[in-house]
């Protein structure tokens, strides 16, 4: 039930018995009343008192009746006014009516008069309320409606217009109506060169657009009227050719079809890196036959002493068998066959280094043992140290826990780097290799140090750029430093110049990826 409504009146009079006679009745009635000499007055007690309902005389001193009925129009819309006026003053009602006054009554006020009147007024003033709420509520609801249904266009149109992907719409003439600005850079052509104007098959290359419709009729990539991840070709503003993968389907509206929807990724950035990925493996692969030449005349060298002895030992044991000598030298004989098996077995173990070295592998990632790599490295790197009289220092602080990465990538900086030092040093020198774990960085290190002449200020800045090289014509083309420096990037490494002077240069390798 809705709550009861207390109506106030304010009544506007300049004779004070009209006011003292009238109020009573009205709050006899059940009224609230607030009372004014003038216009003005009642204007401000209109303010104060906020009533539904104004009686006011017409001819007043000041501000008459008709101006305060059409002040009230302009500042309180809301408020019903009923004019008082003299018998017969036609004209003046007239004027009221037109300013839209509720009711026109005559002096002397006739209580029969007044309260339909007010009646009369009470029903304006709760249909005129009604009547506000309803279209307020029609304009709230339209305005909601309205702003939800934007809310929706704006959030589609921020999807299609952000996405990374091209996205294309086109209705049953194949005429384009949507493309995104994804789509329109890819291709170079502005929405204005395109939509409405271009269809399907203007964009795609010679032949493709038969695929995509044979496609979309097929079950090959998704189903009939769909396409998932299907490779095509698209054709640029410029007749440039464009590698896509497109995504596509049919739209339907009840049953009809209303359109094709086209989702392209435009695949030369994947084609680029996949071409640069090929040409690193090609050059990783060709860094390490260059080191497989450096390790060749030092294993030439320690292949030649087993060798020697085999061939010695060979000797010795046909001796034996043609003096007939087998029965009683035969612990001789055995023993001799022993010391050449071993030491076939040594070279055996040699080659077999080399060829894990040289051999091209797929990038593998995995565990790593920091131990196990150097102790590799110093049997391929042991011989050249020999021929070049120098002395290798080798200290692992252990435990270090093991590395993520690929282990013949690895090797290679490693071998790259013993390389480096020993190509630093003129004369017998030093080579230290030192690895650790710093369990407050949670990172491995592998320091390669050497006491060599060092890298000149000059150069230090440019070491691991590609081709950079600080050696004589025919011993480097540059790319070792510059190898190693792509191989620890790719495993969330570094590699870093830790000191170099006229003493020795030292070089670290740091591993952030643990298993």
């Amino acid at each position: 039930m809705p709550p009861k409504v207390e109506w106030k009146i304010v009544l506007i009079d300049d004779e004070p018995g009209i006011r003292e006679v009238i109020s009573p009745v009205l709050e006899n009635w059940g009224y609230r009343v607030e009372t004014a000499e003038n216009g003005e007055a009642g204007l401000k007690a209109c303010d104060a008192f906020l009533p539904q309902i104004v009686i006011t005389d017409v001819r007043m001193p000041g501000m008459d009746g008709l101006s305060v009925l059409e002040t009230m129009g302009s500042d309180h819309p809301d408020v019903v006014v009923i004019v008082m006026t003299a018998f017969g003053d036609i004209d003046t009602a007239i004027r009221a009516l037109q300013l839209d006054a509720s009711d026109v009554i005559t002096k002397p006020v006739n209580n029969q008069a007044l309260g339909l009147a007010l009646d009369r007024a009470k029903n304006r003033y709760t249909s005129a309320k009604k009547i506000r709420e309803y279209t307020n509520r029609l304009e709230t609801g339209w305005s909601g409606a309205a702003e939800t249904l934007m809310e929706h266009y704006r959030f589609q149109e921020q999807i299609i217009n952000g996405s990374m992907n091209g996205i294309i719409a086109c209705g049953t003439d194949e005429f384009i109506r949507i493309i995104n600005p994804a789509a329109r850079e890819m291709l170079g052509l502005t929405a204005v060169q395109v939509i409405g104007k271009k269809g399907l098959k203007d964009l795609m290359s010679a032949g493709q657009h038969e695929r995509i419709l044979a496609a979309l009729k097929s079950e090959r990539y998704g189903g009939r009227g769909r396409i998932n991840m299907m490779e095509a070709v698209m054709r640029s503003g410029t007749g440039q050719q464009i590698p896509v993968r497109v995504s596509a389907g049919i739209m339907c509206d009840a049953g009809d079809d209303n359109g094709l929807l086209f989702c392209v990724r435009d695949l030369r950035e994947m084609r680029r890196m996949e071409q640069e990925m090929a040409d690193q493996e090609k050059t990783l692969h060709q860094d390490r036959i260059m080191s497989l030449g450096k390790l060749a005349a030092s294993v030439v060298h320690e292949i030649n002493n087993p060798l020697s002895g085999i061939l010695n030992y060979l000797k010795l044991m046909a001796k034996l068998l043609d003096k007939g000598e087998m029965t009683e030298k035969q612990d001789q004989f055995s023993s001799f066959l022993d010391l050449a098996v071993l030491e076939i077995s040594r070279c055996s173990g040699i080659l077999s280094n080399l060829l894990t070295f040289s051999r091209k592998s797929a990038i593998l990632y995995g565990p790593v043992q920091v131990k196990d790599l150097l102790e590799r490295c110093v049997k391929l790197g042991v011989h050249k140290f020999e021929l070049r009289n120098i002395e290798l220092h080798v200290d692992i602080k252990e435990p270090i826990p093991d590395i993520l990465a690929d282990v013949n990538q690895i090797q290679q900086c490693l071998i790259n780097l013993i390389f480096n030092a020993v190509d630093a040093i003129d004369g017998p020198g030093q080579v230290w290799l030192f690895a650790g774990f710093d369990p407050g960085k949670q990172q491995v290190f592998i320091h390669v140090k050497d006491s060599g002449k060092g890298i000149g200020p000059k150069d230090l800045p440019h070491i691991f750029e590609p081709f950079f090289t600080t050696k004589d014509e025919g011993h480097g083309v540059g790319l070792g430093l510059s190898i190693v420096y792509g191989i620890m990037r790719s495993h969330g490494g570094d590699i870093r110049v830790a000191g170099t002077s006229e003493k020795g240069t030292c070089v670290v390798l740091e591993f952030n990826n643990l298993v």
